[in-house]
C-alpha cells in the first residue's frame, strides 16, 4: 500500500499569533498580513490596537455600531442571556425574546410592515426577501413573476440572490451566470449634475422611469420585485435624487411589482429616522435590516414584511408549514437580547433624533474639505459622508487604500474605502468635538499624507 503523500509545511507556523490561516473576506490578504491593522478592544467612539493606542471609529465598525462600542446595557443583556438561554430553535418552537423583538421592530417600521422574519446577516436578509417575493406571487397564482430587478452599483450582500440583484461588478464577475432573468435599473449618480451635494440631489428622479423600459422589455407578468438601497452605501454613498423613491413606488404599484428597500445600512438612525423609508415618506413592501439592529454586537438580520404579504401565505391546513425557509440561528436568543437592549439604548438616548440634529453640522464640516486638491466630489446624507479621491495614474484604488492605511497607523482614525472613495459613517453617539476632530484634523492630515 502506498503511503499518503506528505503535505509540505515549509513556512507554515501553526502558532496562535500567526496571521496566515485566516482567509479574510473583502481584504487584500497579502498586503494586510505584511502590515496588519489589528484591533484588541473598543469602547464608545474608539477602537484600541494591540498596543493600546486609540483609533477614532469614523465608520461605526462596518456601518453597524450605531450605538457605539461595548455599551454597558447591551453587554449586560448579552451576558445575562448567555447564562439563561444559550440557544433555542425557532423551527416549531420559540422563545419569548424573539416575539418581543418582532413586535418592537414592527412598531418602529412605517405603515403596515407588521411582521419580522429573522436571519443572521444582511446577505441572508436580502436573499430571504427575494425568496418571499417570488413565493408571494406564486401563492397568488402569478407563478410567472420570478424576475428580480436590482440597480447598477447596488450592494445586497454576497448570497446568490443578493449578487444577482446587486450591481457591483467585482462582486458578480467571478461567480457564473447567477440567477437567471435578473435585470438592473441604472444607478443614480451623475457628477456633472450632482457634485458636492448635501442630502438628496435635485437631478435624477427621472431615472426611476427606466423601470417602464424594463417592464416593456420583460413584461410586468414576469417581474416579482424591485430591490434598491434607499441610499447606496457600499458602492460609495449615493443619496437618492429627490422624488426618485416615490416614483419607484408609483411604478411598482402600477405594475403589481413588490418594492423592497435594503436598509441594512440606512436602518436604525443612520439617516435620522428608524428607517430611511420614514425619512423619504415611502412605504415599501419589505425592508431588509441587519447591522444596527444589534449595534453590531451579535450577528442578526431580517426582513420586515407588509400585512398583505404575510396574509397571502396564511392559507391551507393550519398544521402545514406556510413558508419553507429559515435558518438554524433565526431569532437566536443572544441576538434577540442584544437587539432589545440596543433598541432601548437608541430610544432612551434619543440617538435617531441626535443623528438628525447633527446632520447639517456634519455636512458643513465634510464640505469644508471641498477645496483639497485630492477631492473630486463630496456627498452627504444623514450621518454619512463620502469623499471621491483623485486616483493615482495607472493604479486605481491605491490612493484610497493608502489613505486607509495611513489613517489607522499614523493618524488614529478608521476609514472605510470603496474604490477611490472614502466613506464615513460614525456611531450616532459622536460629539461635536469629534466631528471637528475628524474634518479639521485627522482626515486633512490623512489626505495630505497621500498627496
Amino acid at each position: 500500500m502506498n503511503k499518503p503523500e506528505k503535505i509540505s509545511t515549509v513556512g507554515w507556523d501553526p502558532s496562535p499569533n500567526n496571521l496566515e490561516a485566516f482567509w479574510m473576506g473583502f481584504t487584500p490578504n497579502r498586503a494586510f498580513k505584511k502590515r496588519p491593522r489589528l484591533i484588541a478592544r473598543a469602547q464608545d467612539m474608539h477602537f484600541y490596537d494591540i498596543a493600546g493606542r486609540p483609533v477614532l471609529d469614523a465608520t461605526a465598525g462596518l456601518w453597524c455600531c450605531n450605538a457605539g462600542h461595548c455599551r454597558p446595557r447591551i453587554v449586560e443583556a448579552i451576558q445575562k442571556q448567555a447564562a439563561e438561554l444559550d440557544f433555542a430553535p425557532t423551527f416549531q418552537f420559540g422563545h419569548p425574546k424573539a416575539f418581543e423583538l418582532a413586535s418592537r421592530l414592527a412598531a418602529l417600521a412605517p405603515g403596515d410592515l407588521n411582521y419580522a422574519f429573522f436571519a443572521n446577516s444582511g446577505s441572508e436578509a436580502a436573499d430571504t426577501a427575494l425568496k418571499i417575493a417570488i413565493a408571494y406571487h406564486r401563492q397568488r397564482g402569478e407563478a410567472s413573476r420570478i424576475r428580480i430587478i436590482g440597480r447598477e452599483r447596488a450592494y445586497h450582500g454576497v448570497g446568490f440572490g443578493g449578487i444577482s440583484a446587486g450591481g457591483m461588478v467585482a462582486n458578480r464577475k467571478w461567480f457564473g451566470p447567477l440567477l437567471p432573468g435578473s435585470d438592473h435599473l441604472p444607478h443614480t449618480y451623475n457628477r456633472e449634475h450632482q457634485a458636492f451635494t448635501k442630502g438628496e440631489p435635485e437631478w435624477g428622479a427621472h431615472l426611476a422611469n427606466e423601470l417602464e423600459r424594463l417592464v416593456a422589455l420583460h413584461d410586468a407578468s414576469t417581474i416579482a420585485a424591485v430591490i434598491v438601497e434607499p441610499m447606496s452605501g457600499s458602492t460609495g454613498v449615493l443619496p437618492p435624487p429627490r422624488g426618485y423613491l416615490k416614483r419607484l413606488r408609483e411604478l411598482c404599484d402600477k405594475h403589481g411589482i413588490l418594492l423592497v428597500f435594503d436598509e441594512v445600512i440606512t436602518g436604525f438612525g443612520r439617516l435620522g429616522k428608524a428607517f430611511a423609508a420614514e425619512r423619504f415618506g415611502v412605504v415599501p413592501d419589505m425592508i431588509t435590516f441587519a447591522k444596527g439592529v444589534t449595534s453590531g454586537t451579535v450577528p442578526m438580520g431580517g426582513v420586515l414584511v407588509r400585512q398583505h404579504i404575510y396574509d397571502a401565505f396564511m392559507h391551507g391546513p393550519e398544521h402545514v408549514i406556510e413558508l419553507f425557509h429559515g435558518y438554524t440561528y433565526t431569532g437566536h436568543p443572544m441576538a434577540a437580547a442584544a437587539a432589545l437592549a440596543t433598541l432601548d439604548t437608541y430610544r432612551d438616548e434619543g440617538l435617531f433624533e441626535r443623528a438628525g440634529e447633527l446632520e447639517a453640522e456634519w455636512a458643513d464640516a465634510a464640505m469644508s474639505l471641498k477645496s483639497h486638491p485630492l477631492i473630486e466630489d463630496i456627498r452627504t446624507l444623514g450621518l454619512v459622508a463620502a469623499f471621491d479621491l483623485r486616483p493615482i495614474d495607472g493604479s486605481p484604488g491605491l490612493r484610497a487604500y493608502q489613505a486607509m492605511e495611513s489613517g489607522f497607523h499614523d493618524h488614529g482614525i478608521m476609514l472605510r474605502i470603496s474604490g477611490e472613495t472614502i466613506a464615513l459613517s460614525p456611531p450616532l453617539i459622536i460629539s461635536r468635538d469629534q466631528i471637528d476632530e475628524i474634518f479639521s484634523k485627522r482626515l486633512p492630515a490623512v489626505l495630505d499624507a497621500v498627496r
